[in-house]
């Protein structure tokens, strides 16, 4: 297998456009993936997101813009002679194959010889760790082994660039968990581009290198898991990625990086670091993470707080989420470790004063 060079994409999208009918898809995308990136797209239903991945694939062509691979124009380029295999979400085993037989189709398909042909795939098994099940029939398997040969199917032909269209989604949770690791650590030993489907963001943000974002056929951000996470690029990015504090009001100061905003919970302060500034007066929106919002049943020495009354609590595992309004109804949330509440009495206590640093906020785009 030859890879590109490190310093020019194997994927293009170049202003993809996809219509089916009156309906717009995909609306007019660019996007680069590197060799051997592990880049996740990510959105609700009916973003896009599959049928982007569905255009790389060769299932669906573009009705507008060039999707490329090394460099190569694939836009008419059959499925069958493109080397991006995809592992389905019903993941597509062949029942009337066995384990073996399913993993050796794909060599099959291209001429490989009978003896390599199972040479090879038992090798795959064998790096699955499900090599004792090669002659068992698909059906008698668990899930997380049918996962297995589905990997080891698109595998063994050795590929540039694996697609994934949320394979991990009819597992139980703990199996999603091992086949993330199991993932990741065939990713990385490989080197393969792996392009992964999801709706889920904890898996796009526990595997990926990095995200991509879609909201009504468009990108709305590319990048890192955490710089996704911390410094959402607008609005719909900021509640995509949930268990954010969004606040909008008008610019009433600007002081060097820092924005001070009146909302109807109060003014406060924000760094604009990086960000575009924007006008005295004008509307402006800010973000801050619910683990950056620091509370105590006594008022602190913070560049920005306010008083809210406990509303809910939302209790998973060690983590706390709290949900608390402030006097003129704008709702926040705190998320924090259960151990942080131990010695606190929310019920009791009832009324908590928020705080958090301007650097905590993030100012948003439009």
């Amino acid at each position: 297998m030859t890879n590109s060079p490190a310093s020019q994409p194997i994927v293009e999208f170049v202003d993809v456009v996809k219509r089916f009918g009156d309906f717009e898809a995909v609306k007019g995308i660019d996007l680069e993936i590197m060799p051997g990136e592990f880049i996740a797209i990510m959105g609700s239903s009916g973003c896009g997101k599959t049928t982007t991945l569905r255009m790389l694939a060769g299932l669906e062509a573009p009705t507008e813009g060039e999707i490329r691979l090394d460099g190569q124009v694939m836009n008419d380029v059959k499925p069958h002679d493109r080397d991006t295999p995809m592992v389905w979400q019903s993941l597509a085993l062949f029942p009337f194959l066995n384990v073996r037989e399913n993993v050796e189709f794909g060599l099959k398909m291209r001429g490989v010889g009978p003896d390599e042909r199972k040479d090879r795939a038992m090798r795959w098994l064998e790096r699955m760790e499900i090599e004792q099940f090669a002659e068992r029939s698909v059906d008698q398997l668990s899930g997380g082994q049918r996962q297995r040969v589905a990997l080891a199917r698109a595998l063994v032909t050795e590929p540039k660039v694996l697609l994934l269209d949320e394979p991990l989604s009819a597992l139980d949770a703990h199996l999603v968990i091992r086949m993330q690791q199991v993932l990741t650590k065939l990713q990385r030993d490989l080197g393969i581009t792996f392009v992964y489907v999801t709706h889920s963001q904890s898996e796009a943000f526990a595997m990926a290198d990095r995200v991509v974002i879609m909201g009504d056929g468009k990108i709305a951000q590319v990048g890192k898991p955490r710089d996704i996470y911390r410094a959402p690029a607008n609005r719909f990015v900021a509640e995509f990625v949930g268990r954010n504090n969004i606040l909008t009001g008008t610019v009433t100061e600007l002081a060097g990086s820092t924005v001070a905003i009146a909302t109807p919970a109060g003014t406060f302060t924000v760094s604009a670091e990086g960000a575009a500034l924007p006008a005295v007066g004008a509307t402006a929106s800010f973000v801050i993470a619910a683990d950056l919002v620091h509370f105590s049943p006594d008022p602190m020495a913070e560049e920005n707080s306010v008083e809210c009354s406990l509303i809910s609590e939302e209790f998973v595992g060690s983590v706390m989420t709290l949900f608390l309004e402030s006097k003129d109804g704008t709702e926040f949330k705190v998320q924090t470790q259960e151990r942080v509440l131990a010695n606190i009495d929310l019920k009791a206590t009832g009324r908590f004063h928020l705080g958090w640093s301007a650097a905590s906020a993030h100012l948003l785009g439009e």
